[in-house]
């Protein structure tokens, strides 16, 4: 079982909880895409990350200094966000670190492809970002079918379990070949459509707190298999079999909070 995720918007660094024990596959590349980024100016970056000055500021000034190999944070721990305080890797037992070192995997516009326990530094990069790489027209491009390559180099058909925003999932799904099993899980509440029909609303917020939550979840129990993430039922959510479909698991909250 692969689980991929996305990365977090905002970082931090702690380099005294956990050493870190890998180093991003695609590390070169990263390096590569941070040379181009330290050729922007402020306003051209601003343009990029779609922020506001502060955030730009910061991220122009991280860019000047930026060196990949070294005051490491180990990836899981490095993203702030919803779905990470939910995840609360903090506090995971030893063997939820043995689970997520060998099976959860974080999609990143700027590295490609991490380990929970990869080496990053803070960046500002969203995958969706149009940012032209030797010859590519944006990430996506660059990329290209690296990330899924590697999140499947072992041959053997793996599931992957998507528990990814869109924009990241893109970055795995149009390179998916016959014999693959990619499971989406959506987190969301049941309503009816204007026949009455019922249909699943997807909250940002529920959604990527629950995305956190599966992932401990599936750590606790050392899940392994499709099966097992129907048992799922974190933060009001239960398993839908009836709103679910061939490669989606649907969960709902029961209660409608």
């Amino acid at each position: 079982m692969k689980i991929i995720i996305s990365p977090a918007k905002n970082m931090q660094v702690e380099t005294d909880l956990f050493e870190v024990s890998g180093t991003p596959a695609f590390l070169e590349r990263a390096e590569r895409i941070r040379d181009i980024l330290r050729e922007y100016d402020r306003e051209e970056l601003k343009r990029l990350y779609q922020a506001n000055d502060k955030i730009t500021d910061l991220n122009w000034r991280r860019l000047q200094d930026m060196d990949l190999r070294k005051g490491l944070t180990p990836a899981v721990l490095a993203y702030v966000g919803l779905q990470y305080q939910s995840m609360a890797p903090g506090v995971f037992s030893d063997s939820q670190w043995e689970y997520v070192k060998e099976h959860l995997y974080i999609i990143s516009g700027f590295y490609g492809l991490l380990r929970a326990m990869d080496g990053v530094v803070p960046y500002r990069l969203e995958v969706q970002a149009k940012l032209p790489v030797d010859g590519s027209r944006d990430l996506y491009e660059y990329w290209g079918d690296a990330i899924y390559r590697k999140l499947t180099e072992d041959g053997d058909h793996p599931l992957i379990v998507n528990l990814a925003s869109k924009e990241y999932s893109k970055a795995v799904e149009p390179w998916l070949k016959p014999g693959d099993r990619f499971v989406t899980c959506i987190f969301g509440e049941e309503v009816a459509d204007k026949n009455g029909r019922p249909k699943v609303k997807v909250k940002a917020t529920q959604a990527k707190m629950a995305r956190g939550s599966m992932v401990r979840y599936l750590a606790d129990i050392q899940a392994g298999t499709e099966e097992d993430l129907k048992g799922f039922r974190e933060d009001g959510f239960r398993f839908r079999e009836d709103l679910s479909g061939d490669g989606e698991l649907v969960f709902c909250r029961e209660d409608g909070r």
